[in-house]
């Protein structure tokens, strides 16, 4: 079989379609996220801080910073988002401390949820819903 430079071409572009389509954090849903993140754990709720502004005035820049004292890991979430996997940050054992800060981007009103892997294993959950306001009018 004699392959041309046009047949390669589309086999490479069919291959990259198709590693792109199967990559989870693309297509999938804050609970399917989540149970992947978890491994199926129920996550508890002490142990994680999650600060995020009540009203956003710009939804393209909002700040967001989580905190978990003896996380591994640590994945935020817009769940009103289309890709609602905003980040993870991943800590070894010489981070001085855990916890990030960042900016993030909201489409609409929304929760934010922040799952922290602790490093017994165990999940710890919080989250804030952040209302993001039109043109900065505060309606």
């Amino acid at each position: 079989m004699k392959l041309s430079r046009r047949d390669a071409l589309w086999a490479g572009l069919g291959g990259i379609a198709a590693a792109t389509l199967a990559n989870p954090l693309f297509a999938a849903t804050v609970e399917e996220l989540s149970a992947t993140f978890t491994g199926g754990a129920t996550p508890g709720s002490e142990g994680i801080t999650l600060t995020a502004p009540e009203i956003a005035e710009n939804g393209n820049t909002v700040p967001v910073s989580v905190s978990a004292p003896g996380a591994v890991s640590i994945m935020l979430l817009a769940a009103g988002n289309p890709t609602p996997a905003v980040c993870t940050f991943n800590f070894g054992p010489a981070a001085g401390s855990q916890m990030a800060a960042t900016r993030i981007r909201l489409a609409t009103t929304q929760d934010v949820i922040a799952l922290a892997k602790m490093a017994d294993g165990s999940v710890v959950q919080a989250s804030t819903t952040v209302k993001v306001t039109i043109g900065g009018c505060g309606g």
